[in-house]
């Protein structure tokens, strides 16, 4: 699927995060002069054609009370990995589970899901938890710690980009 002018526009009208009001799509359609349902429509159409992975939420945990947050990585079996990162995507502490590829020799895991908590004795602790979740598939597992607050952004567009 290639994106239209409109889709350009309904791109670059979200992209920094839509609106904080009781109705945000039809906000953001009365913006750009469309019909909200169309609005929906063609969000709809980006994403499952992979122009827009996802629509969520991204809190900032730190304003949240949770200032420990360790990004944790886990060395699990292939045939596995897939499987049990459903599980460990689904906890309510893990805001973000994901697989990538392992760099041999330096680093073997192949699992990464930030684990959030008010300090690292919860963190550490529901960190326990995930690797009994594993169980035998995990042959190793380790957890970064954040020091900062990076920006997180979703797709931008460059202004010129946008007509």
């Amino acid at each position: 699927m290639s994106i239209d002018s409109t889709d350009r526009q309904i791109i670059a009208a979200t992209q920094a995060g839509l609106p904080l009001v009781p109705q945000p799509y039809r906000a953001v359609a009365q913006e750009l002069g469309l019909d909200e349902s169309e609005l929906c429509e063609r969000l709809r159409l980006m994403q499952d054609s992979g122009i827009i992975r996802r629509i969520a939420v991204a809190p900032n945990h730190y304003a949240l009370g949770m200032v420990a947050n360790g990004m944790s990585v886990w060395d699990i079996e292939d045939t596995r990995v897939t499987d049990l990162g459903a599980q460990v995507g689904a906890l309510d502490y893990v805001s973000h589970c994901y697989e990538r590829p392992r760099a041999l020799p330096d680093w073997p895991y192949n699992l990464f899901a930030m684990i959030h908590g008010s300090d690292r004795d919860e963190v550490e602790s529901k960190r326990q938890e995930v690797a009994t979740l594993l169980g035998g598939a995990c042959r190793g597992h380790d957890i970064l710690y954040s020091t900062r607050i990076l920006k997180k952004t979703g797709l931008r567009l460059r202004s010129k980009e946008v007509r």
